[in-house]
């Protein structure tokens, strides 16, 4: 019976698609639905599977202790099936397949947050630790029951005094020749342990970062292996921790905090890929460097960003296709129509606060694509060279900031364009927004993390001179100058107003045209990076004076670093659209422009300083916004049905087509009380035609000249309200039309 009523509602919807006026292009929703799937459409298609599956998803009327069980319970279950094995390696009954492991992991979200992080805890990050930064006797001896989840584990790297600042951490690993052992020791408060998830409760083992000390000398950060609890679940000696108790969101994780006092663990407990001692207490690594070893042992841990990038993209889908689905049916306002309420769709408001955010996913879709290839090209040893992993540890930092915060923005815009509706929990939207809130700090702040986008920005600037003569930097600041003085003096603009000849058609082709936009968010990256170089080449040399001159800059270079990625999901949607059919590609082109159109215009303030957009061509990326809005209009469904998201995955009760119901029944009552005659006469029109009747007279006797003033002054405020209002309306249109 729930088979056939999901049914029906589908059939609905697909009859109200084809009802609404259709552009003569129309989206091939099964072609753009398989092309969204990137490169494993398999392993996504699974975890999808499971997603949809009641035994994975989440249940909102559970305590934080029942919550915790039952994501342990799922836990076992993925286990059970394999679907957390595709990274490992292939003799340890694993895959080799780390983009394919990372698609399916992300698809987990639909199911339930807690559920995806927990299991990310497990594979993506103890796991992961000991398989990239251990060698084979790790492997051998611990990842088997990892895998297996005989031993559940914490990933150990966050103190309470250093989050994102991973280099300062209080925690040391002082080694002993005497006994061949490590002695774990967190020294303070700060240094302990937190917001680990599976330390509060299952976690048996856990790899804990520490500053390797031996023979006197800090060697920085590195990974050891520790025990922490018996079989019986209590602590072993000398480790002790507590529970983070109830969080804003993701409460099916048992996060919690873990200390050490003096806990010895083997020297072959070292995790020693990129460090090793011996016996004696020698200190070896294949990379000299402290700092490039140390940023070579993170990178080996990106994944964690990477999988963040495409979970918050998935919900920001969800979310869409939630309020999306819901705007299309549900009506409010007598607008066109005094029988009919209006569509919230079709109010270009209620347009511009999802299309918007529509745009952004699908060019954050298309970029995530792009990083996933890149991380399994490295991981697989394909591209693995520093270069490569340069690049993606870069992206990676920079996708995961801009998507889990825009994730963030869409949930909320969606559950306010959903209204009271949007607010109920059998809607999800409030959940997933809760248990996404933390996603901007997992795997590293997102201020931080543009931070060092725009640390790499700016290094890269400094490259391009190397080895370059003084007649060529003597070249490259006379461009700059004449750049920056063309700007200035106005003459970039001028040349806009000359081509556009005031005319906002002619502004609207402009800006619409690919080059443009892309020279417009192209340029903008490359003038601020220019300009924070520039400002910062005669930073002092002593160590504080160039801390306080880099601080002064470090608003403009997480701009630039924004900017940056901005251009890369710009490129990804531009690309991805050029590949599409013709008539797909047709609409798609308008889902890039208003990508573009809508960064463009939330830095209008810059490219308006900076020289790069005349005012009436800024004007004119407004009113082509609008524009494109209503083009888009007919292929909203369409464009959200391509994320391939079922009632399953979604489990809003307003997405599943019971408000279309809940509409349709309401027309239909008054359809029939109209056509029976039952209808009661609003009271301004009964007023009216008493005080017409009364005028006319009828055969009766004059009214008294004072009464006839009374009336004709009532009707004369209700006949200038009905004046005012059509002259508002006549003047909207007016407006809307130039």
């Amino acid at each position: 019976m729930a088979d056939r009523t999901a049914s029906a509602r589908l059939d609905r919807r697909q009859r109200s698609r084809s009802a609404e006026p259709r552009q003569h292009a129309q989206v091939d929703v099964d072609w753009l639905g398989r092309d969204l799937l990137g490169a494993w459409p398999e392993r996504r298609l699974a975890a999808r599977a499971k997603a949809a599956d009641p035994r994975y998803q989440r249940l909102d009327d559970l305590t934080v202790a029942a919550h915790r069980e039952r994501v342990m319970d799922q836990m076992r279950q993925l286990v059970d099936d394999g679907a957390v094995l595709a990274a490992f390696p292939t003799r340890l009954g694993g895959q080799d397949d780390h983009g394919g492991n990372i698609a399916g992991f992300e698809e987990l979200v639909l199911a339930d947050p807690s559920l995806q992080i927990k299991s990310g805890v497990q594979f993506g990050l103890f796991g992961a630790a000991v398989l990239h930064l251990g060698t084979q006797r790790h492997h051998d001896a611990f990842l088997p029951a990892i895998m297996s989840l005989e031993i559940p584990g914490a990933f150990a790297m966050t103190e309470t005094g250093h989050g994102s600042d991973v280099a300062s951490i209080g925690t040391t690993a002082t080694y002993d020749p005497e006994t061949e052992e490590f002695e774990i020791h967190t020294p303070f408060r700060g240094a302990w342990k937190d917001y680990l998830g599976n330390a509060a409760l299952h976690g048996r083992d856990a790899v804990v970062f520490a500053k390797l000390v031996t023979r006197g000398v800090d060697h920085g950060v590195h990974a050891f292996y520790v025990p922490l609890r018996d079989e019986t679940g209590a602590f072993l000696p000398g480790i002790g921790g507590e529970d983070d108790g109830y969080k804003g969101g993701l409460n099916g994780i048992d996060n919690g905090r873990l200390h050490f006092t003096h806990v010895r663990v083997p020297r072959t407990n070292l995790l020693n890929r990129y460090g090793d001692v011996a016996a004696d207490g020698t200190y070896s690594s294949p990379i000299q460097s402290p700092g490039r070893r140390f940023f070579t042992m993170l990178g080996t841990l990106v994944q964690g960003r990477v999988s963040l990038d495409g979970a918050a993209v998935i919900a920001q889908q969800a979310a869409l296709a939630i309020a999306i689905r819901y705007g299309a049916e549900r009506r409010q306002f007598n607008a066109s129509s005094d029988v009919q309420e209006e569509v919230l769709l079709d109010y270009r408001r209620h347009q511009r606060r999802l299309f918007t955010r529509l745009a952004k996913a699908y060019a954050q879709t298309y970029a995530h694509a792009i990083l996933l290839t890149q991380f399994d090209g490295v991981f697989s040893g394909r591209t693995d060279t520093p270069e490569e992993r340069e690049d993606l540890e870069t992206l990676a930092a920079g996708l995961k900031s801009l998507s889990t915060w825009q994730a963030l923005d869409t949930l909320q815009e969606a559950r306010e364009a959903c209204g009271g509706a949007g607010f109920l929990g059998e809607n999800r939207l409030v959940q997933l927004r809760a248990d996404l809130d933390v996603y901007a700090t997992f795997e590293g702040d997102n201020t931080v993390l543009l931070q060092l986008v725009g640390k790499r920005l700016l290094g890269d600037f400094a490259k391009q001179f190397k080895g370059a003569s003084k007649a060529d930097i003597a070249r490259f600041a006379a461009d700059q100058l004449f750049d920056r003085a063309t700007a200035l003096v106005g003459l970039r603009t001028l040349g806009q107003d000359v081509r556009d000849l005031r005319r906002v058609q002619n502004a609207s082709v402009a800006i619409r045209d690919r080059d443009f936009q892309r020279d417009m968010l192209e340029d903008r990256v490359e003038t601020m990076v220019a300009e924070i170089a520039g400002r910062l080449r005669h930073a002092p040399r002593d160590q504080a004076k160039a801390a306080a001159a880099f601080n002064a800059e470090q608003h403009e270079l997480i701009e630039a670093g924004r900017a940056w990625v901005e251009l890369q999901q710009y490129d990804a949607l531009d690309a991805a659209v050029e590949r599409m059919p013709e008539a797909t590609k047709k609409v798609m082109t308008h889902v890039r422009d208003l990508f573009a159109l809508t960064i463009i215009e939330e830095h209008a303030a810059w490219h308006l300083e900076n020289g790069r957009l005349s005012g009436a061509r800024s004007k004119a990326v407004t009113s082509t916004i609008e524009r494109l809005l209503q083009k888009l209009r007919p292929h909203a469904l369409d464009l959200v049905s391509a994320f391939g998201l079922t009632d399953a995955h979604l489990r809003a009760t307003i997405a599943t087509g019971a408000e279309g119901e809940r509409q349709a029944e309401a027309i239909a009552h008054y359809e029939a009380l109209r056509a029976s005659g039952a209808m009661p006469v609003p009271e301004k029109q009964a007023r009216e035609a008493a005080g017409e009747e009364r005028l006319a007279g009828a055969g009766a006797a004059p009214l008294p000249p004072e009464e006839v003033v009374a009336i004709d002054h009532e009707l004369g405020d209700e006949r200038d309200a009905d004046a005012i209002e059509a002259a508002d309306a006549e003047a909207a249109t007016e407006v809307a039309a130039r």
